[in-house]
Order: structure tokens, then C-alpha cells, then sequence
């Protein structure tokens, strides 16, 4: 057996010495710089979870702590009675119900169109190909409310090809539904809908043609190809997209009063919040609306209480979804 001489490189000065003080320089180098990584990264953290904490704390606190300026960020009188006047306010349970039928059906529909869509503008050419794509772009770039005009009044007389007005004699007024919803939705004009369509385009470029080409070969067709070969890769990318979807529809006030009005959802809700809780208070003292005065710091606490409300249904489904989530936002790429 042939022994293998280990060399022995001495005590860490001692290797600092050998190397002219290059080792200390280096190591110190490398402890400033995770020390500022810590900082900076701590200090984008804390921008971000800062509000959310605050209107955590004030949502707990009773109004004596509201009116206390030693009370900054932890209560000294612990409540939960904020929680059942904002829930009571807002309808939280009917709001809570609406929304999440709407919101589900709207996102599965929005991602089953903007996939087939996004899987058409990556793998096949067509006529005009890079106009609609651009119209996919004007799509996003475009806010929604340029065009609210125009909604309100297709949706306030929607007909086709004037069939409804010659059949009944009248237009129909879709406004005070979610048909409108769907319809968009279906038709990949929804909330956010360009933006979908391109993460999804941009997932299945990053894909090689051979595993099409193999399936092909194989005795495939396109559909069948797309459904049981290309479907299980864009799981991640399917993933994102539902939950960009959800939680877009989850929180929209734009189209939700545009075209639903009446309906009780938690957006809407929510966006009213502080006048409801003026009204509130007027009948349950039998003073009037005139008379009754809400402290803004009692306003503020209800507002963060129901923020707080909307916001835990997503951040609940976003922990089960973490993992497909940040995957698909890593895999899709920039290649144009």
C-alpha cells in the first residue's frame, strides 16, 4: 500500500501570512458584503411586510389603544370584536361565497383559453401572426378603463347581429351579471387576459419541438399531442396563471361594479367599508347619517380589519401553491 502524504497547511494566520494578508482581506471582504446583502434584503422585506404588519396590530386593538399615541404597533387591549363588526359590515359570508364562485370559474376559464391561445401563438404560424400578437401587447398595455364606455354600453344593449332585436324587439341588458365576465373571459378579453397569454407562449418556446415531433411519429394528433404531452409539462406555468387569475378577480372593483352592481362581493365590500360603517353605527344609535361622526382612526382600524379579511382566503391558497408558483415564474423566460 502506498501512503498518501497529506500536507498540512498550518493554522489560519499562518496561511494569511504565507499569502501576504491576501486570506484576511478576502474573508473580510466576504463579511461586508453578506453583511450589506442582510441589510438590503432586510430592508426590502421590511418595506414590504411593514404595512401588512401595521394593519395586522390595529386590527386587534380596541379604541382606547386606537386613541393612545404610546400605542404604535403591539396593543395593550387584545380584541377580536374589529373582526365581527367588519365581517358584519361587509357580509363577509355572502360576500365570501359570491367571490369565490366567480373568481374560481372566471380563473379555470381564463387559463383554459389563454393556454390554448398561448400554446397557439408559440408552435404555429398563421395569418397575421405578429399583428394579433401585438394585439395581445396593446392588450396589456392598455388600462382597462379606456374602454369602460364601450363596455357599458355592449353589455347595457348586447346583441348579435341583431338577432335579440329582431327576434324580441329589444336589445338585452347583460349588466347586473357575471354573463359579461364570462364572456370576456372567454373570448381572452378578461382582466389581465394579454398578460396570461404571453407567460403561456413564452413557457411553451422554452419546450423542445422534438417531444411534439416524437408524439407524431408515435401515431398522435395535434390535440391529442397538446393534451396528454404538452398539458402535464405546463403545469407550473397552468398554476401561475389560475392564481394571477384568482387573485386578480378576487380583488377587482373595476369590473365588478361595472358589471355586476348589486351582487355582494368582498372587493366591493370592501371598497365601501367606511361608509357602511357610518351608516352602521346611525341605526344602531338611532342618531342620523348627519350626526353620526367616525373617528379616522376608528375608520382606519375597520378598513385594515377588512384588508386583512380579503387578503387571508389568497395568502391560504398561495401556501399550497408556493412551489408550482415560483417554478413556473423561473421557467418561462424572456425568448422572443
Amino acid at each position: 500500500m502506498t501512503k498518501v502524504k497529506v500536507k498540512k497547511y498550518g493554522s489560519y494566520w499562518e496561511r494569511n501570512e504565507k499569502s501576504g494578508g491576501y486570506l484576511l482581506k478576502k474573508d473580510i471582504g466576504n463579511f461586508i458584503f453578506k453583511i450589506c446583502r442582510f441589510v438590503l434584503l432586510f430592508g426590502m422585506c421590511f418595506l414590504i411586510l411593514q404595512p401588512i404588519l401595521n394593519k395586522i396590530s390595529v386590527s386587534f386593538m380596541e379604541q382606547q389603544d386606537l386613541y393612545n399615541p404610546i400605542v404604535i404597533s403591539i396593543p395593550l387591549h387584545f380584541t377580536g370584536e374589529n373582526y365581527q363588526l367588519a365581517a358584519k359590515i361587509m357580509k363577509y359570508g355572502e360576500g365570501l361565497k359570491n367571490s369565490a364562485i366567480i373568481s374560481l370559474t372566471i380563473a379555470i376559464l381564463q387559463t383554459a383559453m389563454c393556454t390554448l391561445v398561448g400554446y397557439g401563438f408559440a408552435r404555429f404560424n398563421f395569418p397575421l401572426k405578429k399583428f394579433w400578437f401585438g394585439c395581445v401587447f396593446a392588450l396589456i398595455i392598455i388600462p382597462p378603463q379606456a374602454f369602460s364606455s364601450s363596455l357599458f354600453l355592449h353589455f347595457s344593449n348586447f346583441d348579435i347581429l341583431g338577432i335579440f332585436k329582431a327576434v324580441k324587439g329589444t336589445t338585452l341588458n347583460l349588466r347586473g351579471s357575471a354573463i359579461p365576465y364570462y364572456l370576456m373571459s372567454f373570448t381572452c378579453m378578461g382582466l389581465k387576459n394579454g398578460l396570461y397569454i404571453y407567460l403561456v407562449r413564452q413557457f411553451f418556446r422554452n419546450i423542445p419541438v422534438d417531444l411534439e415531433e416524437a408524439a407524431y411519429v408515435d401515431g398522435c394528433g395535434m390535440l391529442k399531442t397538446f393534451v396528454r404531452i404538452m398539458l402535464p409539462e405546463a403545469k407550473p406555468i397552468i398554476t401561475s396563471c389560475f392564481l394571477f387569475s384568482l387573485v386578480w378577480q378576487w380583488t377587482d372593483g373595476f369590473y365588478s361594479k361595472l358589471f355586476i352592481g348589486g351582487k355582494v362581493l368582498v372587493s366591493t365590500s370592501l371598497a365601501s367599508i367606511v361608509d357602511a360603517l357610518g351608516v352602521y353605527i346611525a341605526r344602531e344609535t338611532g342618531a342620523s347619517n348627519a350626526q353620526v361622526g367616525v373617528s379616522t382612526q376608528y375608520s382606519n382600524a375597520i378598513l385594515s380589519t377588512g384588508t386583512i379579511l380579503i387578503v387571508f382566503p389568497i395568502l391560504v391558497v398561495y401556501l399550497f401553491a408556493q412551489k408550482a408558483f415560483v417554478e413556473s415564474i423561473s421557467s418561462t423566460g424572456i425568448k422572443m
